[in-house]
């Protein structure tokens, strides 16, 4: 399809470029043209080709940008959302979800990702990082309705298998389906044997492949690995020969010097998901300290069990508030920086790296966000009003590979959303009765 997007504020996340009035040319799944409406006028003489367009959106003055990165997510346990809420971590895991989580089939984590995935797209979301059981089922469900999705294995004593990883590793890399990608993984250090733990580095050294993991997200977590290794968990992993090409870890709070500068040499991503830590008083993570080291930080939502929102907006203004109240400094880590956290750094976090920003040749991910709105009033500051002040409402349009997916409140997905609502609510109902 040929796709014209007009009349819009124009936010590349490129680096030193400004928010400009432009527009946006679309065919298929990439960008075709991306420039300022005065160039483009300039341009245009009376042979100028004609383009027959498909659609032709005005964006009404309202920005185009490019889509949320969220670069962790447990996207299937949407039936556990605000259920056995208000607990500890380890009490919460070991007798609340796992035993649900036992319960589940190909079917119900199919449906259940539907659901996520609706919410996804009204927040702006345009591409998730997914770890959870039958990654299959994710797939299939991301396939079907549009969704971008990085699978991880959450290989754990209790599930999935190193022959399991890899044969998905190889199954969702060979390209025949544009929208999935799969990233070597396993759940923690805490839940792997040492066995899975060397067997997952030689995969990685057999593929040359980046690794990702929970990690440091809980104190007892970080005590516990100690005990049993006399390392912490980064240094630990790092003696296992887990970073030898690189990859990241999910949660990251509990972070010594020397976890950092394993990071460092390393060039690992942190993940970071403060919704999620603060719920389940986890703790928070030193961003500000993570920068210092040069540290690239993404940020994800992490489960709707454990959040409960799948709400971007919501993460990036506590990971900026949160890290001033840390640092006692209300300079530390701005509104831009956190914004790229979101966007530029979860891209390259999760190795879409045509995702990252709008350009000409890139993929047409990209969201319109409502400008309009009293809470993006007055409009000075773009990007300090998306981090601080903007919410889910402002999200207009939602575009994943060429496709508008969601606009003006309606979804594009090819299903009811009413019907993904219902059937999910009925999986729901069966797993907490059976």
């Amino acid at each position: 399809m040929n796709i014209r997007l007009y009349n819009a504020k124009i936010l590349t996340m490129e680096k030193h470029k400004d928010v400009f009035e432009g527009e946006i040319w679309i065919k298929n799944e990439k960008i075709a043209y991306l420039g300022e409406t005065k160039k483009l006028q300039a341009q245009i003489t009376g042979d100028f080709p004609t383009i027959h367009w498909d659609l032709e959106l005005d964006c009404g003055g309202n920005l185009l940008m490019p889509g949320f990165k969220n670069a962790h997510t447990h996207s299937a346990m949407t039936f556990l959302r605000s259920y056995a809420d208000d607990l500890p971590l380890a009490e919460w895991l070991n007798e609340k979800v796992f035993p649900l989580e036992a319960k589940l089939t190909y079917e119900d984590i199919y449906q259940l990702t539907k659901l996520a995935i609706l919410e996804y797209l009204s927040s702006g979301i345009t591409s998730i990082f997914d770890m959870y059981l039958i990654p299959d089922a994710v797939a299939e469900a991301c396939s079907n309705l549009g969704m971008r999705c990085v699978l991880t294995s959450g290989l754990n004593r209790m599930n999935s298998s190193i022959e399991q990883q890899e044969q998905e590793y190889l199954k969702w890399n060979k390209k025949s389906n544009p929208l999935i990608s799969y990233l070597l993984g396993f759940h923690a250090e805490y839940t792997c044997s040492q066995e899975q733990i060397y067997r997952i580095s030689q995969l990685a050294r057999k593929y040359r492949a980046p690794v990702y993991m929970h990690m440091a997200e809980t104190r007892q977590e970080v005590e516990d690995c100690k005990k049993r290794t006399g390392l912490t968990p980064a240094r630990y992993l790092d003696t296992m020969g887990i970073f030898e090409y690189g990859g990241g870890a999910f949660h990251c709070v509990h972070m010594t010097p020397e976890d950092c500068e394993v990071f460092r040499r390393r060039r690992l991503h942190v993940i970071t998901n403060p919704s999620s830590n603060l719920k389940l008083a986890s703790g928070i993570a030193p961003i500000a300290e993570f920068e210092k080291y040069k540290i690239p930080v993404a940020i994800g939502t992490d489960g709707p069990g454990s959040n409960n929102c799948l709400d971007m907006f919501r993460e990036m203004f506590l990971v900026a508030g949160l890290s001033k109240v840390v640092s006692q400094d209300a300079s530390a880590v701005g509104a831009e920086r956190v914004l790229r956290m979101a966007t530029v750094h979860g891209a390259k976090a999760m190795h879409l790296f045509r995702a990252d920003v709008l350009a000409k040749g890139k993929l047409a991910d990209l969201i319109l966000i409502d400008l309009h709105q009293p809470n993006m009033q007055p409009s000075d500051n773009i990007i300090s009003n998306l981090v601080y002040s903007a919410n889910k409402s402002n999200v207009l349009m939602t575009m994943i590979n060429g496709r508008i997916l969601y606009r003006n409140g309606e979804y594009f997905v090819g299903e009811s959303p009413t019907d993904i609502i219902d059937t999910c609510n009925q999986i729901i109902q069966k797993l907490h009765q059976a």
